[in-house]
């Protein structure tokens, strides 16, 4: 399957230089290489993504203004103050939620290393327990998603920080109570950071993208849009 035209090696050297000068001058200096071997190439994987993905997915949102990330970081709260991201991101969550409040497709990449996969990531409190609840009532299909071949092949097991008890209010003897103990649901799988340049990345990535959205949808059934 042929993708469209995405990164070249010029991304990676870009990410490298950015890394060496991480400073807001410098990178405001070197836009129009960010413009052209970055930014243009994602949002050309963003439009393969929405075409390749609607069937399947129509409500994730697939856009640039939906699912990229600002390049600048958040510095106010972290020891590390260097301003900016020296890796690419993007994320298809349901269309009206807030960026890390539902589950996601989410991808990225460096030099060194290329992450696939997709989930929910430290969710809020409110959100654990509502997914926690669905997991409980609906332990087969939490199960059968778990066990299914193509996930299996692709990720291996459901991953995540998990408890080491199951939650007061669940049942500790429940059939689901593993899933039960997670405090975040996911599935990954990392490459190195080369593959972007590849001709299978985008097939790879669509490959695992499509294996993950039913874990994706089930996880987000109960997740209700905030207010």
């Amino acid at each position: 399957m042929a993708g469209p035209e995405l990164f070249t090696p010029r991304a990676l050297t870009f990410l490298r230089a950015l890394k060496r000068n991480n400073d807001g001058e410098w990178f405001r200096a070197h836009k129009a290489d960010y413009v052209v071997h970055v930014q243009e190439p994602l949002h050309r994987l963003l439009a393969a993504l929405a075409d390749d993905l609607h069937d399947a997915a129509p409500e994730l949102a697939c856009s640039p203004r939906e699912s990229t990330f600002r390049m600048y970081r958040d510095t106010r709260f972290s020891d590390d103050k260097t301003p900016l991201k020296t890796y690419v991101a993007w994320a298809l969550r349901p269309r009206g939620f807030p960026k890390g409040y539902a589950a996601s497709l989410y991808a990225q990449f460096d030099p060194t290393e290329t992450w696939i996969g997709g989930g929910l990531y430290h969710p809020e409190p409110a959100v654990r327990t509502a997914v926690r609840e669905h997991i409980a009532t609906q332990h087969r299909r939490m199960a059968s998603i778990a066990k299914a071949a193509a996930l299996r092949k692709h990720f291996g097991e459901i991953q995540g920080d998990r408890l080491t008890r199951v939650p007061r209010g669940f049942d500790p003897e429940h059939p689901a109570a593993a899933f039960l103990r997670h405090k975040q649901w996911m599935v990954f799988k990392t490459f190195p950071g080369t593959l972007v340049t590849a001709p299978e990345f985008y097939p790879t990535l669509l490959t695992l993208f499509r294996t993950a959205l039913p874990l994706i949808q089930f996880l987000n059934e109960p997740i209700a849009k905030p207010r």
